[in-house]
């Protein structure tokens, strides 16, 4: 069975201090490359595979470009986004879909509730079911369909590995990481997902982010235009208020949180970083990339400090903050 790095190969990353005492501990592997792509600090095993989860879709939402999908500012930041569910994002999504000729029958992701709080208590006010389109995974599933109908293909089944789509896509990530990848997992939305090492996401989300519309490859005029959509739309990506939207607006980072405890981070110069909490928890996932980012002098203190505000880090006891989630480095 193929498997993540173990427990032995992992280093400390976060813990959550409790009234003066460490109450618990995350450990997990992370790497910062410069802004050259020299990786500038290994922290424990970035080498064996990890599931980068949603953090993989910058790449395939750049692929859905190449194979002919029209997206450009909030469509592509909804193709490359975990969102919220809100009715704002829903919007696009059936955007999405309109312009290639489908309505959201065509999603073959799971019906879900929202993340979004507001949306979720005025759906089952309104004695709605969980639906697909809010499902959060959503905008890459309208970006894949249109992709489809763009090139031609079937947009039926197009979730198999061995959809022309999901080959295209497979040879997109393969040319980013500079790995071959192996057999695919299939991710919470159904779509395949491929192990890969965390020096490769690392190097394939850095060759996106430091795109250029100007670049004479297509591929990285292509990757550029996504990098300004997510920039200048980062309500897109997640939502309101939350960890990856917070970041991009206050930091101008391009940022990608995935489950299962995995973070990507491209400061505006270049410098990046790719980690992965091994206990799979999602609360230290970005402000420990975000300190990463700071200590390898891409991003000013006083910046992090004040974004670092407006994350959901605080431990409460009695109603009032006793303890914070921080970084252990």
């Amino acid at each position: 069975m193929s498997q993540t790095f173990a427990a032995a190969d992992a280093v400390e990353l976060a813990v959550v201090e409790r009234s003066g005492f460490i109450e618990s501990r995350h450990v997990g592997s992370a790497i910062v490359l410069d802004p050259e792509g020299i990786a500038v600090a290994q922290l424990g095993d970035v080498l064996s595979p990890v599931l980068p989860r949603s953090s993989l879709k910058p790449v395939q939402a750049l692929a859905c470009v190449t194979a002919g999908a029209a997206l450009e500012g909030e469509r592509l930041g909804l193709a490359t986004g975990s969102h919220a569910g809100t009715d704002r994002h829903v919007a696009v999504v059936r955007d999405i879909l309109d312009s290639a000729g489908l309505d959201e029958s065509a999603l073959a992701c799971p019906p879900a509730w929202p993340g979004d709080t507001a949306s979720r208590d005025a759906m089952v006010r309104a004695g709605d079911e969980p639906q697909r389109i809010r499902m959060n995974c959503s905008g890459k599933h309208a970006a894949m369909l249109a992709a489809c109908v763009a090139s031609g293909w079937d947009t039926t089944g197009y979730l198999d590995s061995a959809h022309p789509l999901q080959a295209h896509i497979r040879e997109v990530i393969e040319r980013l990481i500079g790995e071959k990848t192996g057999q695919p997992a299939i991710d919470g939305c159904g779509a395949p997902v491929y192990a890969m090492s965390l020096a490769g996401l690392a190097k394939a989300i850095q060759r996106i982010g430091t795109s250029s519309e100007r670049s004479p490859f297509a591929l990285h005029r292509s990757a550029g235009v996504l990098v300004r959509a997510v920039r200048e739309n980062p309500w897109t990506v997640d939502g309101p208020g939350r960890d990856d939207t917070v970041v991009i607006e206050r930091l101008g980072v391009f940022a990608k949180g995935g489950a299962e405890g995995v973070q990507i981070m491209v400061a505006p110069n270049g410098t990046t970083v790719a980690l992965k909490i091994l206990d799979g928890g999602m609360r230290a996932r970005t402000v420990v990339a975000l300190r990463l980012l700071e200590q390898a002098g891409a991003l000013a203190p006083a910046d992090v400090a004040a974004a670092v505000q407006s994350l959901p880090l605080s431990v409460t006891g009695g109603g009032h903050d006793v303890g914070a989630i921080r970084p252990a480095f």
